[in-house]
């Protein structure tokens, strides 16, 4: 299971990975990543939504991103167990996967023994000055993460970096409600093209003609220093009146059986 499949409690099920490709794809990352992502420790939310980085299992374990670990064969066993509650008590369904679980440890090179780096160059408030700060540590350390990062970031849609990293950093003082509202209206905005066809040019370049390279996209604009603020509100603006909010029944949660 998927942090987005269970909104905020995931099931790490071996060999599976976690990403959030979005900025290289001209898109952002949805389905309440802005809420999940903004709480992961220090600033590592902000990396792996802007670099597209993937985690390993245990990496999503020692973050909180997933809170059980199990191997693929025990599958058929969690699956049958779930299926035979009848109740959506956290509590119970926690009990039931703690049955189940592998005790596991980060390794020593894990993303998370990064922490006070990413800590450091993913604190800015602009895609810019975080691109500074990981070029002042790549020019000053041995370390490839920094270089590995920056190109991740030179590959991305510039508009997608600023609108997602706004996105995240507003994410961590809203609700998930508001998230998920937040990021329908950037989906929007994206999808139908009224500052950019960066989504469009990243789902040819990835998933049509398969020649995703950065001397080969389009970004429009292609640099951040050509993404103006209005072209990022534009992202966090309703298009018009007639358009409709995202209502979600958040009253209307059924109760404990």
């Amino acid at each position: 299971m998927t942090y987005h499949a269970t909104l905020g409690r995931s099931k790490y099920i071996q060999p599976d990975v976690f990403s959030a490709p979005e900025t290289q794809m001209g898109f952002h990352p949805d389905a309440g990543a802005s809420f999940y992502l903004s709480r992961l420790p220090g600033y590592l939310g902000e990396y792996l939504a802007l670099t597209g980085e993937k985690l390993n299992g245990v990496e999503m374990i020692a973050c909180r991103l997933a809170t059980h670990y199990s191997l693929t064969e025990k599958l058929p066993l969690i699956e049958e167990r779930l299926g035979k509650l009848i109740t959506d008590d956290p509590s119970v369904i926690e009990s039931s996967l703690q049955q189940y679980g592998d005790l596991v440890y980060p390794d020593s090179g894990g993303v998370l023994h990064k922490i006070e780096t990413i800590d450091k160059c993913f604190s800015h408030d602009t895609v810019e000055e975080i691109i500074n700060a990981l070029e002042n540590e790549a020019s000053s350390s041995y370390d490839r993460w920094p270089a590995e990062a920056l190109k991740k970031l030179k590959e991305a849609s510039p508009l997608s970096l600023k609108v997602t990293l706004r996105s995240i950093q507003e994410g961590r003082f809203q609700p998930l409600d508001q998230c998920l509202a937040r990021e329908y209206l950037i989906s929007l905005v994206g999808i139908t093209k009224q500052v950019s066809g960066d989504f469009c040019e990243g789902v040819r370049a990835r998933w049509l003609d398969k020649d995703f390279a950065p001397k080969k996209m389009q970004w429009d604009p292609p640099s951040l220093e050509e993404v103006t603020k209005d072209m990022v509100d534009c992202y966090f603006t309703r298009l018009d009146e007639l358009e409709p909010e995202l209502e979600l029944p958040t009253a209307l949660r059924e109760p404990y059986m």
